[in-house]
């Protein structure tokens, strides 16, 4: 059955740039490319958060058939601990909003998400749970 989150892809025309710009958004380079430089990738992963989950880019036109290059459909949200912060670095960085910062009920559940200069969904998250799970782990 589901054990966890793996790898989530993202696809881009000009994987040079959309390392570029990652690597600053995440201020950490790719683990992982290939082929390997000098060559142009045409796939690399990041790890990152908690558990290195990796955010991995491929080659736009290594896309399934029929695959469509418009933000949408499902949206993973990254937890972030300070959520109005790390929105306007994404706007600042010249992504677009997708969804503005929006709370969810009472809770202090937060969502907001962001299109990349790529054309990808970039959901972030103030998650309580997330959070809970962490500090559960550490044995707090």
């Amino acid at each position: 059955m589901f054990r966890g989150f793996a790898t989530i892809s993202f696809y881009a025309d000009d994987l040079a740039a959309a390392r570029d710009w990652y690597t600053e958004l995440l201020g950490q380079a790719p683990y992982y490319a290939f082929p390997e430089a000098p060559a142009a990738p045409a796939y690399m992963e990041y790890r990152i958060g908690d558990d290195a989950d990796e955010l991995g880019f491929i080659d736009r036109k290594y896309a399934p058939p029929g695959a469509g290059n418009a933000p949408g459909g499902a949206v993973m949200h990254w937890h972030v601990d300070d959520l109005q912060a790390t929105f306007d670095k994404l706007l600042a960085m010249g992504a677009k909003e997708y969804q503005p910062i929006t709370s969810h009920g009472e809770s202090s559940f937060t969502t907001a998400s962001v299109v990349d200069p790529f054309g990808n969904v970039l959901g972030i998250m103030h998650n309580p749970h997330y959070l809970e799970i962490v500090e559960a782990r550490q044995g707090r």
